[in-house]
């Protein structure tokens, strides 16, 4: 993009909220309506006495809504650097902006409160810099009465080596006048104490032999001495370096003194505005870009596009036998990894589908993959009965664990929310907990007949669910490691199961041919999700997705898009020659990733050249 283009686009941004249409240049006539149509995640088909042809009609309009415009790297990001959050002119605003926005609501109260606890702040600040400025004056003056004064208070009070040096000023003072008696009562009653405060070992021997010398310079500690003014000065900006350095810490700025209450004008709707101007940022630069300003629900979570894929968005060749496990790395997804049989996990660039890296260390099969949220982190599972960690922050990936315990292949690997533990399932039998740092087995669940194919947490953490080749799905205290619950209505194997993000459903795959979803508060089934094949020997997952989406892979080769609510094949993804593992949704891309037997990874996304049907 040309950069007069992109600087016309942040110049619009600057001004543009949710109810202004925003001009693309791919569109430059389209007109933005405000809200005129449903917000594209809110699943109008959903209602029940719609046909399938108008599911098909409502999801071609859904998609026909988003201009795809991929990851836009040229703009503007909204980093730390574009504000430092510590100045006190910026906290300032923040307040004000805060005190306007409880007033128009009526919040009375709390604005006063919040009014007052500002002014108490300030107010401290104010303290603290007139007692520095007294401080300064009397070290400068000489006026120790008032020194000592003022060092009893919460300034300089708990400084003891500052206070020892102002002592230390006070004594060569003495000496350097002579009054010989009040340095030596001075020396045993002031310095003696805080003797262990001394910037050099021999200095309070050199203080007690001036009490015998001609001069401050025959000791060696105080050769270089300059007289009592040098003395005081530098005494004076050794106090004003120390109260920088503590005002540094803890505000970001020493001179916030100097913005107290400025009072400065703060415009009608100042935070409403602001957040409009959040959200429509978010909106512009989704990768499918609305032609219609969506009506925003919430503000807890940033705005993403949704598009249901429908065609291949990039190949990603390389691995030299069957891909087993797919997942995109972190909540941004910019980066894929897999696991195969060849005992490799690959790094894919998600836009092109380029291999980044490749980590090898592995002696047998991968079966399973998990990433942390940021995605600096990614574990495998694998058949040669280790789990490994692996660091993905650098260009090259490091192994930085291996985690042992297993007997025989461990199928499952997944990051506790912490993100502080693991829980793994494999074919002896167990789910085990390991603690990531130390790699030590935490706890062991022993319960299944047969091998255990899939582990993960419920969102809270406190809960392990297990799905097993003994038809069953288990649920696990963590904390006392009990069995508290059994789901045993599948009539074949379960080869996954997952939970969606308030904990409120579970979704298992089987070898019955059949998804099925279960309300977990109940341990009730909901709908069974078919279309697909999943009979043999193989590992197919599903999983959800969002706007009440499932996904899923296929013995048939396809990737399976399910409506959560009805049950319906909203879309089958045709490209993969062979067995379609599993398929992993980001919902930051609105993108798709598969991995299939045919040794490869796909990212589907949403092309408005091919028709969008089931």
């Amino acid at each position: 993009m040309a950069s007069s283009s992109v600087e016309k686009d942040l110049e619009r941004l600057e001004n543009l909220q949710v109810g202004d249409p925003p001009e693309t240049e791919s569109q430059p006539t389209t007109s933005w309506p405000v809200r005129q149509e449903p917000r594209p995640d809110d699943h109008p088909w959903h209602n029940s006495g719609i046909s399938s042809s108008s599911h098909a009609k409502q999801r071609r309009s859904l998609a026909t809504n988003n201009q795809n415009v991929g990851i836009c790297n040229t703009h503007i990001r909204p980093t730390e650097d574009i504000f430092n959050a510590n100045d006190p002119r910026i906290k300032e605003d923040i307040n004000s902006i805060i005190m306007q926005y409880l007033s128009d609501e009526g919040y009375y109260a709390s604005q006063a409160v919040l009014y007052d606890e500002t002014n108490v702040k300030w107010k401290e600040r104010e303290e603290r810099t007139i007692e520095a400025k007294r401080l300064k004056k009397a070290i400068l003056d000489g006026d120790w009465q008032e020194v000592e004064k003022l060092c009893t208070k919460p300034l300089v009070k708990n400084h003891r080596s500052f206070l020892y040096s102002v002592y230390k000023l006070q004594y060569l003072e003495y000496i350097e006048k002579r009054e010989i008696q009040k340095a030596f009562t001075f020396l045993n009653k002031r310095l003696k104490p805080l003797e262990h405060l001394q910037t050099n070992p021999n200095e309070f021997k050199d203080l007690c032999y001036l009490l015998t010398a001609k001069s401050i310079h025959e000791a060696q500690s105080f050769k270089n001495w300059e007289g009592i003014m040098a003395a005081r000065e530098n005494l004076a900006d050794q106090l004003q370096n120390m109260l920088d350095f503590e005002t540094a810490d803890r505000t970001g700025n020493f001179y916030a003194h100097k913005y107290p209450n400025s009072n400065r004008y703060t415009p009608p709707d100042r935070l409403l505005t602001m957040l409009r101007q959040a959200v429509a940022y978010q909106i512009e630069f989704s990768r499918y870009h609305p032609k219609i300003a969506p009506a925003v629900n919430s503000l807890l979570e940033d705005y993403t596009s949704f598009v249901i894929p429908n065609a291949v968005g990039a190949n990603c060749i390389g691995h030299q036998g069957n891909v087993k496990c797919v997942e995109f790395i972190g909540e941004d997804g910019k980066q894929i990894v897999s696991g195969s049989s060849d005992n490799t996990l690959r790094i894919w660039e998600t836009e092109t589908g380029e291999c980044l890296d490749i980590m090898d260390g592995h002696r047998s099969r991968i079966w399973d993959i998990s990433s942390t949220r940021l995605g600096d982190f990614v574990a495998s599972a694998s058949g040669d009965s280790t789990i490994k960690i692996w660091s993905v922050k650098n260009a090259k990936a490091s192994c930085t664990n291996t985690l042992t315990g297993h007997a025989g292949d461990v199928y499952s690997v997944k990051y506790h929310p912490n993100e502080n533990h693991l829980v793994t399932g494999g074919y002896d039998k167990t789910v085990r907990l390991y603690d990531v740092v130390t790699g030590a087995t935490i706890k062991s669940f022993l319960g299944h007949q047969l091998a255990v194919t899939k582990t993960i947490f419920n969102p809270l953490g406190n809960l392990v669910i297990s799905g097993s080749k003994d038809n069953t799905i288990k649920f696990w205290d963590i904390v006392s490691g009990l069995c508290i619950r059994t789901i045993s209505s599948h009539l074949g194997e379960v080869t996954s199961v997952e939970m969606n993000s308030s904990g409120t459903l579970l979704l298992s795959s089987s070898k019955d041919n059949s998804n099925r979803l279960w309300d977990v508060r109940m341990v009730r089934p909901i709908r069974k999700l078919k279309g697909h094949q999943n009979t043999s020997k193989n590992f197919v997952r599903a999983g959800f997705a969002d706007n009440n989406l499932i996904v899923g892979g296929s013995e048939d080769g396809n990737v399976y898009i399910w409506d959560q609510a009805t049950g319906e094949v909203l879309q089958k993804l045709r490209g993969h020659s062979g067995v379609v593992y599993e398929a992993a949704w980001n919902a930051k891309q609105s993108m798709l990733a598969s991995c299939s037997d045919d040794q490869t990874v796909k990212v589907w996304w949403y092309d408005e050249k091919v028709p969008l049907e089931a």
